[in-house]
């Protein structure tokens, strides 16, 4: 429903949850601020001829069949016609934060879970009875007056406001009343729910299981062959009975970011070089967050596609790249092999020590952090004495906050520079 006039504002009682989503938000920021591209196809990720990915596309991309995480080649195939940028990750950034203070004005209960995307409780109380659907409503048109939209499911669950989010984008508000959640939820198709991927869709359909009704209704034991332990949870969110608050302190899990090369890496000085490059990154934002890890792993996709990942915990909490990369270059061992193709690198710090500032989920596999790893005795840092290290990095990250990240560059860097599809990933709060 998108006009404030179709919501029929009936009695709520009980738990509201709100889920903004902001409607194809890289490509909406840069049609705002390029007039000329509004109303034109307009892609943001890597580049076609190589091996770049779709981060977003506006929806007059989406029209073509462009869709996000798609091989920019293909995109290419589909929309020729299409404006294609890198994307501005600052901009994105300043922008997110705008319409998060909005969220924030509303209610502090406000939980971030990526850059273009927030729940929010807005539950009715006996001081403050505003009808959810009004509040939703608000903000639409407090986000509209920044140049950009969003779409808004409100329910009583998380899950439901989830899905009701993606309903009618865009500019879309879908309002699911408490009592009514069977009926919205059961007939749409078991994909819809989140933490159903191909492999668990392909299991259920395999025993009849097609709707949410039917995956509500599923023998337990089915249940825990295709989600563990979390079998119980997905049948409630299934139902719309899950009650999961609203955290406005959203835990650390991890900091993280990965790279696809235009070129496959093979030469083991490449590699390293690369991974010193995203661990300096990676380093650089947890230091800006005021944040220690205590883990730290490296990720690789090879050529064939396939991905790997290893962990090695620290023996003490740190931010400190400078320290622990020479550890990410001894770790690759235990996935590469000499001569092996290597397309995507990616490094990730866990297991936090300390928290200053949200900071969103990793794009990483969370399982590949579940088990710590011994430290071991390889990767000395690179410059031995500490005080020395924590002057270099404080002056670079004042340099790069200043002036911009490649004002200072490290001889690792310029190994590998031009190689880069542009799709740089890193956490959810930078790129989704």
């Amino acid at each position: 429903m998108n006009e404030e006039n179709d919501i029929p504002l009936l009695p709520w009682e009980g738990p509201a949850i709100l889920l903004v989503d902001l409607d194809a938000f890289f490509a909406s920021v840069e049609q705002l601020d390029h007039p000329g591209w509004r109303g034109k196809p307009v892609i943001v990720g890597g580049d076609p001829q190589a091996h770049g990915v779709v981060s977003t596309c506006s929806y007059e991309a989406r029209a073509f069949g462009v869709r996000s995480a798609m091989a920019a080649s293909l995109a290419r195939q589909l929309c020729p016609d299409a404006i294609w940028t890198h994307g501005h990750f600052h901009r994105y950034r300043e922008m997110s934060a705008a319409i998060m203070a909005i969220l924030r004005d509303e209610t502090p209960h406000v939980q971030q879970v990526s850059i273009d995307e927030a729940f929010m409780d807005v539950s009715p109380t006996a001081v403050n009875t505003e009808h959810p659907a009004v509040v939703a409503q608000r903000i639409q048109r407090r986000v509209a007056e920044l140049g950009v939209t969003c779409s808004i499911g409100v329910g009583a669950s998380k899950s439901v406001a989830k899905i009701a989010s993606d309903m009618d984008k865009p500019r879309g508000l879908t309002v699911v009343y408490p009592g009514t959640e069977a009926s919205f939820l059961g007939p749409l198709p078991v994909r819809t729910l989140s933490g159903v991927g191909a492999a668990a869709e392909r299991a259920l359909t395999g025993h009849g299981v097609r709707t949410l009704a039917d995956l509500g209704a599923a023998e337990p034991s089915l249940l825990r062959r295709v989600f563990g332990k979390n079998g119980e949870m997905m049948r409630d969110r299934a139902l719309g009975r899950d009650r999961s608050p609203v955290r406005e302190d959203n835990e650390v899990k991890s900091v993280s970011n990965e790279v696809t090369f235009a070129e496959d890496l093979t030469d083991r000085g490449d590699i390293e070089a690369a991974l010193s490059t995203i661990a300096a990154k990676v380093g650089r934002r947890l230091r800006r967050k005021g944040l220690t890890g205590r883990t730290v792993a490296v990720k690789v996709r090879f050529a064939d596609r396939t991905t790997h990942s290893v962990q090695r915990r620290l023996p003490a909490p740190t931010n400190d790249d400078i320290a622990f990369a020479p550890l990410l270059h001894a770790m690759i061992d235990d996935i590469w092999v000499p001569g092996a193709k290597v397309r995507l690198l990616g490094v990730a710090v866990t297991h936090f020590e300390h928290r200053e500032e949200p900071v969103q989920e990793s794009l990483f596999d969370a399982a590949a952090f579940e088990e710590p790893c011994p430290a071991r005795g390889e990767g000395a840092p690179l410059i031995e004495d500490d005080g020395k290290r924590r002057q270099l990095l404080a002056a670079t990250d004042a340099l790069r906050d200043r002036f911009g990240d490649d004002t200072v560059r490290f001889g690792f860097e310029l190994r590998n520079a031009g190689n880069t599809t542009g799709s740089s990933s890193k956490n959810v709060e930078d790129y989704k």
